[in-house]
C-alpha cells in the first residue's frame, strides 16, 4: 500500500457521509446520496478470525475503489470493483468474489469461490466520519501496571495453541524456538489481558526482541502496533510500532535485534500517535479501520489487549497503561 492510498483511505474516513453508528444502529433520516461509498465495519462468517474492514471510494471520474481487510494480513485493494447503487461487487486478490447490497447503515453480501460454492457470509455497518481530534489533548489518569502480578492478570487466548508464556524477574517472555533450518517454530498462543474495559488511553512499554522476530501489541484488541526486527529497513506500516498495515511512520527509529525498545502509544478519539525510543514515529494518524488479527470490528466498544504470540519470540516489561478521558 502507498502512501497517497493510505492519505486517501484517511480522508475517506473523515468526511465520509455518515448512516448510522455501530453494528446495531438505527437508520438516519437520510441517508448516502452514494450508500456503498464510506468506512465499513465487517463481520465475516467464519467460525473464528472473523473480523473484517472496508473502504470504499470513488476518484474524480467517479469510479470506484475498495479497500478491503480480510481476517488478517494487511488491507489491500480490490479487484474489479463495481458499484452500481445500493448494489456492489469486488474480487479479491486471493480469487474469491464477494457481492452484496446495502439498506440503510447496513450491508449483507456473500463471499463466493472460483467453483462457484459459498466461501463465507459478510455482514456490515457504516461507521460514521473520524472528527477532529488530537492526542495532546487527552488526560490521563492512574496508572495501571498489567505486569504488576505477572500472569495473573493474563490469560491465553486458545488453548489448542501452544502456550510459550512466562513471566520471570518482570519480564513477559514468549518463548518458541528454532525449527531446524533456524527459521521461527510459530503455533504459539495469543495472550490478553483478563480485564477487557480499555477504551482511550496511552500504553507504554518496554519490548525486546530476537533477529527477525515478529510479534505485536493489539490496542483494545483491534488495532496492533507493530513488533517486529525492522532495525535497518526503510520506513514502512509494517516496521516496528507502526499502526500495522496503515500508517507508515514518518521515521526510522527502531534498535537493533536483542536491544530493549521503549514504545509510548496514545489512542484517543479515534487518533493515535506512537513514540518509538523516544522519537515521535506517528503523530495524530486518523485510526480508520481495523487491523489483521483484531478480535471483532466493533470499533466503539472498550476491549482489552493482547500480545501476538504465534509467530516468534519476544520479551515484554515495564507496561503501564493510563486510561484517558
Amino acid at each position: 500500500m502507498n502512501r497517497m492510498t493510505l492519505a486517501s483511505a484517511a480522508l475517506l474516513a473523515l468526511t465520509g457521509c455518515m448512516c448510522g453508528t455501530g453494528p446495531d444502529c438505527a437508520r438516519s433520516k437520510s441517508c448516502c446520496a452514494d450508500p456503498v461509498v464510506g468506512n465499513w465495519g465487517l463481520r465475516l462468517g467464519y467460525d473464528v478470525m472473523n473480523a473484517g474492514h472496508m473502504i470504499v471510494s470513488r476518484d474524480a471520474d467517479g469510479k470506484a475503489s475498495a479497500l478491503v481487510l480480510w481476517r488478517w494480513a494487511s488491507p489491500i485493494q480490490m479487484k474489479d470493483v463495481v458499484v452500481n447503487g445500493r448494489d456492489f461487487s469486488f474480487v479479491h486478490p486471493n480469487g474469491f468474489t464477494v457481492k452484496g447490497r446495502v439498506s440503510g447503515c447496513t450491508l449483507k453480501a456473500v463471499a463466493i469461490k472460483s467453483n462457484g460454492l459459498a466461501e463465507t457470509s459478510v455482514v456490515g455497518w457504516k461507521n460514521p466520519p473520524i472528527e477532529a481530534a488530537s492526542t495532546k489533548d487527552a488526560t490521563l489518569g492512574e496508572p495501571i501496571d498489567l505486569l504488576k502480578n505477572g500472569l495473573d492478570g493474563w490469560e491465553i487466548m486458545s488453548k489448542k495453541a501452544k502456550n510459550g508464556w512466562s513471566f520471570k524477574d518482570g519480564v513477559l517472555s514468549n518463548s518458541l524456538g528454532l525449527k531446524p533450518d533456524g527459521s521461527w517454530a510459530g503455533g504459539g498462543a495469543n495472550l490478553k489481558t483478563k480485564r477487557s474495559d480499555f477504551y482511550d488511553f496511552n500504553l507504554e512499554y518496554d519490548v525486546r526482541v530476537p533477529a527477525k522476530s515478529n510479534s505485536g501489541v493489539y490496542l483494545r484488541g483491534r488495532y496492533e502496533c507493530q513488533v517486529i526486527d525492522s532495525y535497518g529497513k526503510p520506513v514502512d506500516e509494517h516496521n516496528m510500532a507502526a499502526y500495522y498495515g496503515r500508517v507508515v511512520p514518518r521515521v526510522a527509529a527502531e534498535k537493533k535485534p536483542g536491544e530493549w525498545q521503549h514504545v509510548s502509544v496514545t489512542l484517543y478519539k479515534r487518533h493515535i500517535t506512537v513514540v518509538l525510543n523516544g522519537v515521535t514515529i506517528i503523530e495524530d494518524a486518523p485510526v480508520v479501520g481495523i487491523t489483521g488479527g483484531a478480535i471483532d470490528a466493533d470499533e466503539f466498544v472498550p476491549g482489552p489487549l493482547y500480545l501476538q504470540g504465534d509467530h516468534s519470540d519476544a520479551d515484554y516489561r515495564n507496561m503501564i497503561l493510563r486510561p484517558a478521558k
